[in-house]
């Protein structure tokens, strides 16, 4: 299944924006392609491979993938619980502005990636924190060095220990 992530950042480059536009406008070869969007055969067949493989054009001749499916997930992974959009499924997108929202977004995150009073190597944290961060705008080290600053996790003797913290509302 593509991902949201998947379509924005395979779209976000505009010669395969060109292509899908012209694929969905009905272009379904190759050279129909190139012609409707203005690209050389090449960049269009380049162009057609990514987005075959992204998942968003099928069949011969090409057509736009049926994405309804992708549009369901869309309501299913996002929390209703406040942290929409920062939060995605098990991924950290961004962090908010306002100091208790951030807190709450990122007691949500060290819950998820940490056990209550369970003490972790620097190693394990960064682990942890790099598959939030994956893919995010946001880094394991900031976000490790959040959860220190407001005490989720504690630091001292070469390993962290994972606090809990009651969430606040938001």
């Amino acid at each position: 299944m593509t991902s949201p992530e998947t379509v924005v950042r395979v779209l976000a480059e505009p010669t395969r924006l060109r292509a899908y536009a012209a694929v969905v406008l009905g272009a379904g070869t190759l050279a129909d392609i190139a012609a409707a969007s203005g690209l050389t055969v090449k960049d269009a067949g380049t162009a057609l491979r990514k987005l075959r493989e992204a998942g968003l054009v099928e069949g011969e001749p090409a057509r736009p993938a049926d994405l309804k499916a992708l549009a369901a997930t869309l309501t299913e992974r996002m929390p209703a619980d406040g942290l929409a959009p920062f939060v995605r499924g098990d991924k950290l997108v961004s962090l908010p502005v306002a100091a208790d929202r951030r807190r709450k977004i990122l007691e949500h995150v060290a819950s998820k990636a940490f056990v209550a009073q369970t003490y972790y190597e620097e190693k394990e944290i960064n682990e942890r924190l790099r598959a939030w961060c994956d893919g995010g705008e946001l880094d394991h080290v900031t976000i490790r060095r959040y959860l220190v600053d407001l005490g989720l996790l504690e630091r001292g003797g070469g390993l962290y220990q994972a606090k809990q913290s009651p969430p606040l509302p938001m």
